[in-house]
């Protein structure tokens, strides 16, 4: 729920507007001067908005939002006055009140004029992103997190950003290590140079090569113009690679020879290439327990854990997932057009129960579902069928099939990750090979397919033969052949 600070110096009024915006599922704090408004804000980044009376003794609502315009306090506020007089309200839209009511407010005028500053200060936060990303100045404040976690988080990437060795990254799935790394670029003197991005798991061994150094072909005119690859494109800015941990191990050396000398060997080309380029990488798992498994290259392990970096899976990171649910809320509901402003008490109860294996991005694609089937201004609970599903202790497969995620958190210290990534990496080298260490021949790896399939599609011939692409009668004659057809009849499925 929003953390809402009300500032007034009556009690009564104090406690009446408290109990109202409580009821109506915010998080109210109080405070009686507007000397005690102005630490709270400046201790506590979670708070979303403020309630402030203008007549105060001492330091009264002008001279708090006078303050919090000099020291940068982009929080929202609403103003009570008690008298609307109209140079009252040109001061007070002056100097950055999003609204005012006037003494005393019914709850329900309180309550808008409250929902407006949320939301207008929701998308203003959206475009200021927008903007910042495409421009390549991201800050810390679009880390959006305000946990201890989350804090150490902003403080190492400030620090990063002011430095220009390697920065390693590690998480789980889905936890926003590429939104950091661009944090870390948009805070570094590199700002609004490039802003480069490789998946390395996410081609061949030559296709890597080829994306990374690029390639100089040596002919002339426009038939056979050089590549470039990503650490040209990166020149002057940021390469993010992106799982560094299924980086092929020959180009991890080339990568952990460019961080050291800057200079890297273009495909075709006779002498080496500098390029001014900060790298940042990314994994997973940890990267000492690559390291060890044989999945990272010594060197390379030595390089890049210079400055590490660890980002917090969102169980772990308290309000969080309530916070970036109204984040999510109010992009989508730009993005679409629906007049979805807000999100229900109990929705925001369901979230916060959650252990959100999937993380952010689980939570972003929750939030979108939730904002397509809102059938009021509000997110309800109701509008989460498959939280909820989840959430009263359904059957694993079918939490499974509905949230479309893992069924259980996965950390990145997690063993597990290691054995499979380590057999599916033997997997690929060995597959054609024979236990001999020579090439397989053709009928044996046929058969090795044949059989794979029956038991891929539980051993229904018409969905194993189109597999296959081979007629069934052709199926038939293989299985005989390579011995298969024991027990096994014509079906028609």
């Amino acid at each position: 729920m929003a953390r809402i600070l009300i500032v007034d110096d009556e009690p009564a009024q104090l406690r009446h507007t408290a109990e109202a915006t409580a009821k109506a599922g915010f998080q109210p704090m109080t405070a009686m001067s507007g000397r005690q408004a102005l630490d709270m804000l400046r201790t506590d980044p979670a708070i979303r908005a403020v309630v402030l009376d203008v007549v105060m003794p001492e330091t009264d609502g002008f001279a708090v939002l006078d303050a919090m315009r000099a020291e940068g306090i982009g929080v929202p506020v609403v103003a009570q006055v008690t008298q609307p007089a109209i140079e009252t309200i040109e001061t007070l839209s002056r100097l950055g009140a999003t609204d005012f009511v006037v003494k005393p407010a019914s709850p329900e005028r309180l309550l808008m004029a409250l929902r407006n500053a949320l939301k207008l200060s929701a998308l203003e936060r959206l475009v200021q992103s927008a903007d910042a990303r495409a421009n390549g100045t991201m800050g810390a404040n679009e880390l959006l997190g305000f946990g201890p976690g989350m804090e150490r988080v902003a403080t190492l990437a400030t620090r990063a950003a002011k430095m220009a060795f390697p920065v390693l990254i590690e998480g789980e799935a889905g936890t926003g290590k590429e939104r950091l790394a661009r944090v870390i670029h948009g805070m570094s003197d590199r700002a609004g140079r490039p802003f480069v991005r490789l998946d390395c798991g996410g081609a061949s061994e030559a296709e890597l090569e080829l994306m990374l150094f690029g390639e100089r072909r040596g002919g002339t005119g426009v038939a056979q113009p050089d590549r470039p690859g990503k650490l040209m494109e990166a020149h002057g800015g940021t390469l993010l690679l992106s799982e560094i941990g299924e980086l092929p191990g020959d180009l991890q050396g080339r990568i952990a020879k460019f961080i050291e000398t800057g200079e890297y060997l273009p495909l075709g080309a006779e002498r080496p290439v500098r390029a001014n380029v900060r790298v940042i990488t990314t994994t997973r798992r940890r990267l000492l327990n690559l390291a060890k498994a044989g999945l990272v290259r010594e060197d390379l392990y030595y390089r890049l854990n210079v400055f590490p970096v660890y980002l917090p899976p969102l169980r772990d990171r308290g309000e969080d997932a309530a916070l970036l649910a109204r984040h999510f809320l109010a992009r989508f509901a730009a993005e679409t057009g629906r007049r979805v402003t807000g999100i229900a008490g109990d929705a925001l109860a369901l979230l916060s129960r959650q252990p959100w294996p999937g993380n952010v991005r689980e939570l972003e694609t929750a939030v979108y579902r939730a904002v397509a089937l809102a059938s009021g201004s509000e997110v309800a609970a109701e509008d989460f069928p498959q939280l909820l599903r989840a959430d009263a202790g359904r059957d694993g497969l079918v939490r499974l099939m509905l949230r479309e995620t893992a069924s259980a958190p996965v950390h990145i210290d997690d063993p597990s990750l290691i054995k499979r990534e380590s057999a599916r990496s033997e997997a690929t080298q060995d597959r054609f090979l024979a236990p001999t260490g020579e090439v397989a021949a053709l009928a044996d790896m046929e058969r090795d397919l044949i059989v794979f399939a029956l038991g891929h599609h539980n051993h229904r011939m018409s969905r194993v033969a189109r597999a296959l692409g081979i007629g069934r009668s052709t199926l038939y004659r293989k299985l005989r052949e390579y011995g298969l057809d024991e027990g096994l009849e014509s079906d028609a499925a």
